[in-house]
């Protein structure tokens, strides 16, 4: 499937490229989903970026978000075309964090505020997201759902669906020359 530019008198076929080829980073596509992530997981209120608050382990989520209806989502990201086992790292994130509870939501949401400069209250933001006006903690975390973001994604087709409680996304990014 073909992606085209369109302009005011002409239509031009853009050109296949890749993530190293533009000089993108898996940082720099993290930092530009932060700002927009709805474009890979709607209605998702992003509580920590890099979330590795584990006991003996340094493995980090690139980014941890809730959902309105109260379910968790892992978000890993991978500039490389083969993702690098990115599906079985985040089949792991959302074991890890499946037993958090709204208040440790709320220790990390407020942490990722404080590092990020912004003055919120983060019980109040997460309440909001959620439309609740109080915690109710037999609906967090009930489901874990997995957002897989590649340049290339083939691999993750037998995720595509729903197992042991869990919805798993894949999403392909597919580069275009722009002005890379």
């Amino acid at each position: 499937m073909g992606i085209f530019r369109i302009d005011e008198d002409r239509i031009t076929s853009l050109e296949p490229t890749t993530f190293v080829k533009c000089g993108l980073k898996e940082d720099d596509l993290q930092k530009l989903l932060k700002k927009q992530i709805d474009v890979i997981s709607p209605e998702t209120l992003l509580v920590a970026e890099e979330f590795n608050d584990w006991d003996g382990s340094s493995r980090r989520i690139d980014l941890l978000g809730i959902d309105k209806a109260a379910n968790l989502v892992v978000i890993e990201l991978k500039r490389t075309e083969d993702g690098g086992h990115m599906d079985l790292q985040a089949i792991r994130y959302a074991a890890m964090i499946s037993t958090l509870t709204f208040d440790r939501l709320v220790e990390i949401y407020e942490k990722d505020l404080s590092a990020s400069g912004v003055e919120e209250d983060a019980r109040d933001g997460l309440l909001g997201h959620l439309q609740w006006e109080d915690p109710d903690e037999s609906e967090i975390g009930r489901e874990v759902k997995i957002v897989l973001a590649a340049e290339k994604i083939e691999d993750f087709r037998r995720y595509n669906r729903r197992r042991a409680g869990e919805e798993i996304s894949r999403i392909r990014f597919q580069t275009m020359v722009l002005q890379c």
